[in-house]
């Protein structure tokens, strides 16, 4: 058989299969559309052939997909949760580990609020998140809070800010890690609400932070501003805390015995 009549076939199949599991179908219409592109550059001379070849092609476009994904999130280093210790953590009511574990929460647009001292796990569990957040063909930014304030304070000098934005109001999930006592300028601090009053509703942000609320207004030296911010993070937010001792101490070789 021909590989465009091999291509009807699982054309057909592919629409069966959507029909069977309806709950699915935005992931099945994603390897759909792989499928249908990807079958008439096929030879094949039997069906096993022809359907070993098709889903090798498709594993490797998706393969290709997850990591421009990962090369775009640009995080500072690669984490997962393989080695991560999930003891150290106060975990709400609200969210389980295995809500975290697929970052499926990012699917209800939800936040999560990384809150403790240094050296607990706030920036690996967040970027861990957000690695299987791109494994799940999500889009995301990973920034440094102080880097990102500058990054959109160089983009409104440099004229490209509303191209910054755009770029923003693609992603799935920003996080904004060591946001921390580093008071922003004004301008700064407006523009970093602007963007969390974007992702308002429209998209998940991760804060990792070793500040209470109460502190903040320390980074944004403007009250109102500070409270407006506040409420749109805490919105459909959950706040995990972390105790105990710094893992960093606990692994460094200086520890004494």
């Amino acid at each position: 058989m021909s590989s465009v009549c091999w291509g009807i076939f699982f054309n057909r199949e592919i629409i069966r299969h959507r029909w069977l599991n309806k709950n699915n179908q935005a992931i099945v219409t994603d390897t759909a559309k792989g499928i249908a592109k990807n079958y008439s550059q096929i030879q094949a001379d039997t069906h096993e052939a022809f359907l070993a070849k098709l889903l090798a092609m498709e594993e490797a476009r998706e393969i290709n997909h997850k990591s421009l994904l990962l090369k775009q999130a640009q995080f500072d280093v690669l984490k997962t949760f393989g080695d991560f210790r999930f003891e150290k953590m106060s975990i709400p009511n609200s969210i389980d580990v295995g809500v975290l574990k697929t970052a499926s929460f990012v699917d209800k647009k939800g936040n999560l609020i990384l809150y403790g001292s240094v050296g607990l796990g706030k920036t690996h569990l967040a970027t861990a998140i957000g690695v299987e957040a791109c494994n799940r063909g999500k889009r995301v930014r990973f920034f440094r809070t102080s880097s990102f304030v500058n990054q959109l304070l160089d983009a409104k000098t440099e004229g490209s800010l509303r191209r910054f934005f755009k770029q923003l109001s693609k992603t799935d999930l920003i996080i904004c890690d060591e946001w921390r006592f580093i008071p922003f300028e004004e301008e700064g601090a407006q523009l970093l609400f602007q963007v969390i009053s974007e992702c308002y509703e429209r998209k998940s942000l991760i804060i990792t932070t070793n500040l209470e609320f109460s502190k903040w207004n320390g980074i944004f030296y403007d009250e109102k501003l500070t409270s407006a911010i506040i409420d749109r993070i805490i919105h459909h937010s959950h706040l995990i805390v972390f105790e105990g001792t710094s893992s960093r101490l606990e692994n460094s070789m200086i520890k004494s015995k």
